[in-house]
């Protein structure tokens, strides 16, 4: 179902229901794990079969499992034929799953792996809630952590992705925190303004990879859209009105964003935002020519940030040997 709790309350109404039946078929679904509506012992006959007429349950299929050290790799086919995958990794506050958004990716970053196939669609909501459902009963296991950053920008499918949120955070759907939820854009810039709105406890990362416009434009096609002009006036906006912190990530590729002066342009860009930079070693693809950063320029990027009072980290990484690392991601199989 693609439904969160308020369009299923408006769904009820029309019917003549009792809007706290919400309630109950939201912990038949995600609680119980029931998917048969003639099971759902406490909502009554007529309303059973409008749900039997008006709504369908199914699920898209684990196709694949690579596993490597703490991280495994899913790939899903869709109920259409289509192809995403999910990661999901260990960590030492709990699992977090990486889930997928879109079938492709239209932002055409030009050192991700995920973008090389262009946009087929959207997914549906519920394919998005299946991926975490299905890696659940497969692993036998809760999973704690979401992060919205797999194939897609979830940005540019921003209704569906919000219904997910809505859907996984609710205490009587899958009842993942909000704030171990994260939702990664490149930065779509009336996006980012509705989603501020909205007064969710959501993360919110930027996918920023280069400190000037002449830079991001070079390897980011979204810049010449919004540039950092104009990114930077609505993060700060964001960060003024939700009081929350954001995460900037930064790929660090070889010679391209890695150089001294990237260091020092990205500090004036981000000083004294409340923001901390996730600094990123590249995951390199045989199909893409750009080269990971050396330990010691990533050091030298890393401490530049440090001594300038930016807050920042260097990511663990997770499932390069089974390309499910970030910007790894495809949506087919090798």
């Amino acid at each position: 179902m693609n439904y969160s709790k308020v369009m299923l309350e408006e769904y009820l109404l029309n019917l003549g229901e009792k809007k706290f039946k919400q309630t109950q078929i939201f912990e038949w679904i995600y609680q119980k794990h029931e998917y048969n509506f003639a099971n759902f012992s406490n909502v009554g006959k007529n309303l059973i079969r409008a749900l039997e007429k008006d709504f369908k349950i199914e699920f898209i299929k684990i196709e694949k499992v690579l596993e490597g050290p703490l991280v495994k790799k899913f790939l899903f086919r869709l109920l259409d034929g289509e192809k995403v995958e999910a990661v999901l990794m260990e960590h030492d506050y709990g699992l977090s799953i990486c889930v997928s958004s879109q079938v492709g990716c239209n932002m055409g970053c030009a050192f991700c792996e995920s973008g090389r196939l262009k946009k087929v669609r959207n997914l549906e909501t519920y394919e998005m809630v299946e991926q975490i459902i299905l890696i659940e009963e497969y692993i036998k296991t809760r999973i704690s952590h979401v992060v919205v950053m797999g194939i897609g920008e979830p940005f540019d499918n921003y209704d569906n992705v919000i219904n997910f949120i809505r859907i996984i955070n609710d205490s009587k759907g899958l009842a993942i925190g909000a704030r171990h939820i994260t939702i990664s854009t490149c930065g779509i810039v009336p996006k980012i303004q509705e989603f501020m709105d909205l007064n969710l406890q959501v993360n919110l990362a930027i996918s920023l990879h280069a400190p000037t416009n002449e830079l991001r434009n070079k390897i980011m096609p979204v810049n010449k859209v919004y540039n950092l002009d104009i990114l930077l006036d609505v993060l700060k906006q964001y960060i003024a009105k939700t009081n929350r912190r954001l995460t900037i990530e930064y790929v660090m590729l070889n010679m391209v964003n890695d150089k001294e002066e990237d260091a020092y342009n990205l500090c004036r860009l981000l000083k004294g935002m409340n923001a901390y930079v996730n600094l990123i070693p590249y995951n390199e693809t045989a199909h893409i020519e750009f080269k990971r950063s050396s330990k010691e320029r990533i050091d030298k990027f890393f401490n530049i940030l440090k001594k300038n009072n930016i807050n920042v980290t260097i990511r663990k990484e997770f499932g390069g040997n089974i390309k499910a690392a970030c910007g790894q991601l495809r949506s087919e199989s090798d």
